[in-house]
């Protein structure tokens, strides 16, 4: 049974077509980078695995459930922008996670804090932008989820930072898991990669396995969508 499985999945938008017809299989144990421009449906593709749009045509399952209550479950996802609740304190969204989530490793959320030297007794409107993202992943990447979709995970943290980052995505999954990482920052993430998908005007123009497709072409990953992506 493929961990994602989505069958000529459409989307349109006021009859723009958004989602033309993807068909994608995802097995377990990969990071997969979901890579292009802005506006070529990455985030309305997401947003229908996530059960937050409807798709007008076609069928994604996750571990061979229909999206819906049950998908869920099996999905920890960190959406581009911030969801959390500013007037609690780091302590207390952990304690909430914990409550709402039954996959949650408090004890996993707790040492990602004290990595990152987050004050655990900080209000969340206190903390910086940066600070409130590495929150958010650790919160997302505690959960002993199926699948993890990170969007822009890299967005508003330093360089310094990102390395750790990286490591705490790929330490925190397991071979029965997978996880899809949309960014721009491609260079800083390819390291990590397993495989690659390529969207372009709504379409998956390419899946490759990440090495292959380096070892192919004798580029790295940022050279190949820059090349195939140039304006």
């Amino acid at each position: 049974m493929e961990l994602l499985e989505i069958k000529n999945l459409y989307k349109c938008y006021d009859r723009k077509i958004v989602l033309d017809g993807i068909n994608l299989k995802i097995s377990k144990g990969k990071v997969i980078g979901l890579l292009g421009k802005n506006g070529t449906g990455k985030s309305t593709l997401i947003k229908l695995i996530n059960d937050l749009l409807v798709p007008d045509k076609g069928k994604i399952r996750v571990m061979g459930k229909d999206i819906g209550i049950e998908s869920k479950k099996l999905i920890s996802y960190l959406p581009e922008r911030t969801y959390l609740n500013k007037k609690m304190t780091v302590l207390e969204t952990l304690k909430y996670f914990k409550d709402f989530y039954s996959d949650f490793n408090y004890d996993k959320a707790l040492k990602l804090i004290n990595d990152l030297n987050l004050d655990i007794n900080q209000k969340i409107s206190k903390m910086s932008k940066g600070m409130q993202e590495k929150l958010q992943l650790i919160l997302v990447m505690s959960r002993d989820a199926k699948l993890y979709i990170l969007d822009e995970p890299l967005g508003g943290v330093d360089p310094a930072t990102r390395d750790y980052i990286l490591d705490t995505i790929l330490n925190n999954f397991n071979d029965d898991s997978s996880v899809i990482i949309s960014t721009h920052l491609i260079s800083d993430i390819e390291r990590i990669l397993d495989e690659v998908l390529f969207l372009d005007k709504g379409k998956i123009v390419l899946q490759s396995g990440a090495d292959e497709l380096r070892n192919k072409e004798k580029l790295s990953i940022d050279e190949i969508f820059r090349r195939d992506f140039k304006c």
